[in-house]
């Protein structure tokens, strides 16, 4: 019997930790905080085990489409092939491949299951959806099928393969390919590669860093917060078993019995949300990404295991806790924090290191390194010292609580304003995570905009005229009569010239045209030859001037016929811009002249707006700082949930005794007015101060143009804490009132 009962011991241990889990004051909140750090954890495990796979498949699938060359390859077998791009309008850049089959049995790309006939085209699936308002199917040709999933590195790639109507001529800069992937014979070309990944993708371990600072470490600080909810009355717990002979596998067993459902709970979550991404592609909000659901199950043990490893973690974690030895587990006298007298002076700091921040590079050169190392020494100086001056802040405003509690005979008011002066070093805990990832998250979205100035200059540039004004560089060769055909075919009111930069960067520049484009940008064209000193008066040829790199500001305007146009304009290099304009002023319809380029000339036509090739090229930057924002944003509402959690749990801690009050005053309201200004208003200072502090901490290293911060960003951060502010407000008050309600005087 007694070996029975031995037997069973481990089971009574756990039911009991259960029942004392659910009986605790703050259960209810640990529960919780257990599940959600625990869901949390295996979607950012799964997260960054996923980052890897995708990574890993992109790059096999990359491999698989690159073309292999032969220096003897015979015609009999091979493809010409040539590389070339194309962009949709304020969008970033995508190959065009250019190819030309030798013989039918020429090997196919990946992905393409037939060759497209001369003049015909074949488009990815997301490219075909992205252009739709561009007539992109019929952009190159006829439309002779789609990429299938296997030819593109994921689902949203953009990416065309054209065969022109009249071939490749097979020399430079076309290569002749005989096959595809590393399974071909020949030298594997990774210049030919078609697509832009691997130059507009940022490396892997980037990725990975951003996914595990911006959300692994938030989901931690959950974990251990979750982790330590209550941890009074289990220390009081775990020196009474001590007391009783029981041993640390005993200790042990009672912790894990009370963290063991919602840890298994919050694992299922996760692994919910992992199954979903295995089994189907998974559109990622605000980023237009799709997760390829097949690069998952490739390599998805990682990622499958990820709700396991957590779950492990978080349990390994509660034992750590359990048996780590604490101060408060070994003496009999209640437990009274004391206020910090170092907070004050911290305080002081504040001021001093956000003016170090924000002003301190422009004393050493903002453009130094020396500048930046102060600016960064300000910024982290700033992070140490707000949550102190938050502190110390709110100590005195629960001073004025106090009196106005006091004043008005408002119980819940006076016992608030008392808590929040006696112990503001509470206060300055509660608020520090979500000042930190104010701080940081704006400071990435800041630093990553700056990545992208280059692009200023055209942002301006279109602002000021738009697309009025389009540059048109011609692909190869081309005779006089396909170009009389494009400038005859050209669409209503549009009018073409050229603009040719001196040459060798010395003397003036030169500007051929026939009357109507003349008058179109405001030139007079009575005399055959005129010269134009200084700034002309057309905004739009003021803009292509200051994109055609020049000497002195000096124009010679030449008068000349559509045939001698057509003539120059065949033989023009990118010295000699095509530039195509409007008589009434209005944007050059892009997408119908690239269209024309591709019916009229063998490989098309570059069309852009002057300096939108630096615009296009920044274009991946700020792709790529959507997934900052998003990671951010996820960052910083999960150290908000662990602030309130944190606030929630140390309220209902003095929750009892409060509950005497609702006796006293006659009514519930004092557990609503303490919960409010206990746990809602420590994340509502850190929500303005911290939004306020950390927009203006990012302003110096942000452009006015290039910059991603915005109104609306700063806004949704600050309304995701106040958000969740509000929610742990009204839980805390649910909880109180019912521990008030079920209160009856015991001589307590």
């Amino acid at each position: 019997m007694a070996g029975a009962s031995t037997g069973r011991l481990p089971q009574r241990l756990w039911a009991i930790g259960r029942a004392a889990g659910r009986r605790a004051e703050a259960g209810g909140v640990r529960i919780v905080a257990l599940l959600l750090a625990t869901a949390v954890l295996s979607v950012t495990l799964a997260g960054l085990a996923a980052v890897h796979a995708v990574y890993a498949g992109k790059e096999e699938r990359r491999a698989a489409r690159t073309p292999v060359i032969q220096e003897d390859a015979r015609q009999q077998g091979s493809t010409t092939w040539l590389v070339g791009s194309d962009s949709l309008v304020g969008e970033r850049r995508f190959s065009v491949v250019f190819l030309a089959p030798h013989q039918g049995d020429a090997p196919l790309p990946p992905g393409v299951e037939r060759w497209p006939g001369p003049g015909q085209a074949v488009l990815s699936p997301a490219l075909r959806k992205a252009g739709a308002a561009e007539g992109i199917d019929h952009r190159y040709g006829e439309l002779a099928g789609t990429i299938q999933p296997s030819g593109l590195d994921e689902p949203t790639e953009w990416l065309a393969y054209v065969r022109p109507r009249e071939g490749l001529s097979g020399k430079p800069p076309s290569d002749v390919v005989t096959g595809f992937g590393p399974a071909a014979v020949g030298l594997f070309a990774d210049g030919l590669e078609p697509g832009s990944g691997r130059m507009d993708d940022k490396a892997e371990w980037m990725f990975l860093g951003a996914v595990a600072g911006m959300v692994g470490l938030p989901a931690l600080a959950l974990l251990v917060i979750a982790v330590r909810t209550g941890a009074r009355a289990r220390d009081r717990r775990t020196a009474l078993v001590a007391a009783l002979g029981g041993r640390r596998t005993d200790r042990v067993l009672v912790a894990l019995g009370e963290a063991g459902t919602p840890v298994l709970f919050g694992a299922l979550l996760g692994g919910a949300a992992v199954a979903w991404a295995v089994l189907d592609d998974l559109h990622i909000p605000f980023t237009g990404y799709i997760l390829s659901s097949e690069y998952l199950r490739q390599d998805g043990w990682p990622v499958a295991l990820a709700p396991v490893a957590a779950l492990v973690l978080v349990m390994s974690v509660v034992v750590v806790a359990e048996l780590a030895p604490r101060r408060s587990a070994k003496g009999t006298r209640p437990y009274s924090p004391v206020a910090s007298p170092w907070l004050p002076r911290v305080a002081a700091l504040f001021p001093v290191m956000f003016l170090i921040a924000v002003r301190g590079p422009e004393f050493v050169g903002s453009d130094s390194g020396q500048g930046t190392l102060v600016g960064w020494a300000g910024i982290a100086g700033t992070v140490l010292t707000l949550p102190a001056a938050m502190a110390v802040t709110s100590a005195a405003a629960g001073r004025l609580l106090t009196r106005w509690g006091q004043t008005h005979g408002l119980a819940g008011t006076l016992v608030a304003g008392r808590r929040t002066s006696t112990y503001p070093g509470s206060t300055a805990r509660l608020v520090t995570g979500v000042t930190v990832a104010l701080i940081v998250f704006l400071q990435a979205v800041a630093w990553q905009g700056l990545f992208g100035a280059q692009s200023t200059d055209a942002e301006r540039t279109l602002d000021r005229i738009g697309r009025s004004a389009l540059t048109v560089g011609v692909r190869g060769k081309v005779s006089d009569q396909d170009m009389a055909t494009f400038l005859n075919r050209l669409p209503d009111k549009t009018e073409a010239f050229l603009l040719a930069r001196p040459a060798n960067g010395a003397g003036p520049m030169h500007l051929y045209g026939d009357c109507p484009a003349l008058a179109a940008v405001h030139l007079d064209c009575a005399t055959p030859t005129a010269r134009i000193n200084g700034v002309p008066q057309d905004p739009r040829l003021r803009e292509l001037i200051r994109w055609t790199p020049h000497d002195a500001l000096v124009t010679e305007v030449h008068r000349t016929d559509l045939r001698a146009l057509a003539h120059r304009a065949a033989d023009s290099t990118e010295e000699t811009p095509l530039v195509l304009v409007r008589r009434d002023g209005q944007a050059v319809p892009v997408a119908a002249v690239k269209q024309l380029a591709h019916q009229v000339f063998p490989r098309g036509a570059r069309a852009s707006a002057p300096g939108e090739d630096e615009l296009t090229a920044g274009i991946p930057n700020r792709d790529q700082g959507r997934w900052i924002t998003l990671l951010g944003l996820i960052g910083v509402a999960v150290l908000t949930v662990t602030a309130g959690l944190s606030a929630m749990a140390e309220f209902l801690r003095h929750g009892k005794a409060l509950a005497p009050l609702s006796v006293l005053t006659g009514g519930l309201r004092v557990f609503r007015t303490s919960a409010g200004w206990s746990v809602f208003m420590p994340l509502l200072l850190a929500a303005l101060a911290g939004t306020v502090v950390a927009a203006g901490l990012a302003d110096p290293v942000s452009t006015e143009d290039a910059s991603f911060l915005s109104r609306q960003l700063t806004l949704s951060a600050s309304a995701t804490v106040l958000a969740i502010g509000i929610l742990m407000w009204a839980w805390a008050t649910t909880v109180a009132v019912r521990q008030g309600r079920g209160w009856r005087p015991r001589g307590d």
